[in-house]
């Protein structure tokens, strides 16, 4: 079942979205990039499609380790 939601946008945006995407294809693009993270199964699927780039795991673990690092500087 669909449910409608109105958002907003800045106006570029907006005249972006429909120069580039078109006006009747704009809820289906929206959905495309939101569904990931938000929907549980699809969330699990693309975790599990992240760990296997080794780039990207060892680029997210050296932020992961330098935040923790600037966490314990400010608790000095």
């Amino acid at each position: 079942m669909q449910k409608k939601l109105t958002i907003t946008v800045d106006e570029h945006v907006y005249h972006g979205l429909h120069r580039i995407v078109g006006r009747r294809k704009i809820s289906r693009f929206i959905e495309s990039l939101v569904r990931p993270h938000v929907v549980e199964e699809e969330l699990s699927a693309a975790y599990r499609e992240m760990a296997q780039e080794e780039e990207r795991e060892t680029e997210a673990m050296e932020w992961a380790e330098t935040t923790m690092m600037d966490v314990a500087d400010e608790t000095r």
